[in-house]
């Protein structure tokens, strides 16, 4: 795997799964390095996911539950992923397979071995609801980092914007180091270099080999 920057324009689609059981089905094992996307239905997932790799159609937009509920894979090169997870909090969706998704995708982020990183999308105007919670709370229980992207940020004042953030950050401030907060607009593309950053660093092999370490000297 090489640690040279990734160029996130060169991002290619490559399997829809139906669940997260099949993954495996699709992939090559749990190998390489996936970073995982979650938010609820209307947080901006696939607008996000276009503008960081520069692509308007990479990540279909779509207000169909069915589509939604889809696992979209997205190879950056051989070795390493985007993982479109499905958005939850879809409204017009039985409760039972609300429940079920919940518990896949909880399924997923503790379990998920090649599992690098998540971003946890929310819409900057209502942060931080129960599920989004849960996700990011999944994610550091499972020694996961999250990046908590704060997205149309484009809707608000530079003053309210920078409130939200801060805001956010104190309320999310006992999970330490685990979880990063940042604004960002699909439209504008506020925040993409941030992003991109970060992303590029949990691609980064010697990241995870640094992580691992660290955690060993903790335990």
């Amino acid at each position: 795997m090489s640690e040279s920057r990734i160029d996130f324009r060169q991002t290619k689609f490559l399997i829809s799964a139906p669940d997260i059981a099949h993954l495996d089905q699709y992939l090559p094992g749990d190998v390489g390095v996936e970073i995982a996307f979650a938010g609820r239905s209307n947080a901006g997932k696939s607008s996000a996911l276009n503008a960081l790799t520069e692509q308007k159609n990479l990540a279909r937009t779509s207000k169909t539950p069915g589509r939604t509920q889809l696992i979209n894979v997205f190879a950056l090169d051989d070795d390493r992923r985007l993982v479109d997870l499905p958005g939850y909090g879809f409204a017009q969706v039985p409760l039972a397979m609300k429940k079920k998704w919940q518990a896949a995708l909880g399924e997923y982020l503790q379990k998920r071995s090649c599992l690098s990183g998540v971003v946890v999308l929310m819409d900057i105007r209502h942060p931080l609801k129960d599920l989004d919670m849960q996700m990011i709370e999944w994610a550091v229980m499972s020694e996961i980092p999250v990046l908590a992207l704060l997205t149309k940020a484009d809707k608000l004042a530079q003053s309210a914007k920078m409130k939200t953030v801060n805001d956010v950050r104190k309320k999310l401030a006992d999970f330490g180091d685990w979880v990063q907060v940042e604004s960002f607009s699909s439209l504008k593309g506020t925040g993409k270099p941030k992003v991109l950053g970060i992303l590029n660093k949990w691609c980064n092999p010697q990241w995870l080999l640094d992580q691992q370490a660290q955690e060993q000297q903790q335990d």
